[in-house]
């Protein structure tokens, strides 16, 4: 980090910290600051954003896939997650809280500033210039205590191929549009568990061997997808459209044959989502759940009680794929897919109708030849192959007891 830079970047902020009321703590301080942004000449403004954008710089030199700063938490410093560790980096400099604050809000614009300060969150996307070629980075800047924290993750720039994903035929054509016109597909995982590369090798495979229409419902926007045989659309919620439910809409007036809604995330949504799937579209999703099952007992319970049965009618007969992973530490240090693969039957749309969810990881172990397979039965042939320790294996498996016990019928 440029010294020069850090130095001009307090000189810049004293004077106006030094305006700040001391009887103002938390939103009306956040709103002064604010004020106060608005106010600053366009020069320190740029060098503001220029000393953030070498923070995002240092990512691609160090590897690292995400940034946080901001509020106590963070103690004064920048921290970077590389290779699955999150610790500060002391090249970066140290800032007050309140510097911090201000250098976080200079990046939005005045729509993003009033809807922080009114839902005490935003999520965002972000560009640089990195070398010539331009960077995306997604943010979530939120309320710590008073003051502003910030995380982004860098958005790689390359989408990884669909084979990588290592699906069975049976899988990857109901993943295919060329195949199968409807259904609703989703990929499900924790934070950082790949969901969104894992769903955008799918939407370029469908790119690349379709000529049709797809429209993608982000917040943010993460991977921009070039045109190859399909037109896309890239609509951007809170820029672009109101809400995932209006995207999705909106979308059934715009000739699409895929929508891709970026997150199932309240009822609204997944009401909407189920509805827009039953009018004959092929729709892609996430969630954040663990397990196949998981996810439909998400779904189901995510929405109010009289309208479950509705909802679990209408799932079971929308439904087409469900892929659930996560991304144990490899025996390199490095990172690996694993996943729960689930693909609807005549037997598991009987068991989701009859709310027999307990049925359906037995014929999840039992159906391998239709490309279905448990967690841990992928972690299993992880381990096997030697690309993770049985510790790591154990550590991710969703039910640790099957595991063991297929580990240790392998071993006999």
């Amino acid at each position: 980090m440029d010294q020069t830079l850090i130095d001009n970047v307090h000189q810049i902020l004293k004077p106006v910290l030094e305006k700040i009321p001391g009887t103002l703590f938390g939103l009306e301080r956040q709103q002064f600051m604010s004020q106060q942004i608005g106010e600053l000449i366009e020069d320190d403004r740029r060098t503001l954003r220029a000393f953030l954008n070498s923070l995002l710089a240092r990512m691609k030199k160090i590897d690292a896939s995400d940034i946080d700063m901001g509020s106590l938490g963070c103690q004064g410093k920048v921290w970077y997650r590389s290779q699955g560790d999150k610790k500060p980096d002391p090249e970066m400099g140290e800032y007050s809280n309140s510097e911090m604050d201000m250098i976080l809000l200079n990046i939005l614009v005045d729509q993003q500033r009033e809807v922080l300060l009114k839902d005490r969150n935003l999520d965002f996307s972000y560009s640089i210039d990195l070398n010539g070629s331009s960077a995306r980075l997604r943010g979530d800047m939120y309320f710590d205590l008073g003051h502003l924290g910030l995380n982004m993750r860098m958005i790689g720039d390359e989408i990884r191929p669909f084979a990588g994903l290592g699906l069975h035929p049976e899988i990857a054509k109901a993943l295919s549009l060329k195949h199968t016109k409807k259904g609703l597909v989703l990929v499900t995982g924790i934070t950082g568990s790949g969901k969104s590369s894992t769903l955008d090798a799918i939407i370029d495979a469908n790119n690349q061997s379709m000529n049709a229409h797809i429209v993608i419902l982000g917040s943010p926007i993460e991977q921009v997808h070039k045109p190859k045989g399909c037109l896309v659309r890239h609509r951007e919620v809170g820029a672009d459209v109101l809400s995932f439910k209006e995207g999705a809409i909106q979308a059934l007036r715009q000739d699409p044959d895929i929508i891709v809604i970026g997150e199932m995330r309240d009822p609204e949504t997944i009401i909407t989502g189920l509805e827009v799937t039953d009018s004959g579209h092929k729709v892609f999703s996430t969630l954040h759940t663990s397990s196949t099952v998981e996810s439909i007992d998400r779904i189901i319970g995510e929405v109010p009680a009289n309208e479950q049965t509705r909802v679990r009618e209408r799932l079971a007969d929308v439904l087409s794929v469900i892929i659930s992973q996560k991304l144990p530490r490899t025996l390199d240090g490095k990172r690996v897919l694993a996943k729960e693969v689930l693909l609807m039957t005549p037997p598991i749309r009987a068991a989701i109708k009859n709310n027999n969810l307990d049925e359906i990881y037995q014929m999840l172990q039992q159906s391998s030849n239709l490309g279905m397979i448990t967690l841990e039965q992928d972690l299993k042939r992880l381990f096997e192959e030697k690309k993770i320790s049985y510790e790591e294996a154990l550590s991710n498996a969703n039910n640790k007891k099957r595991f063991k016990e297929i580990v240790k019928i392998s071993a006999q």
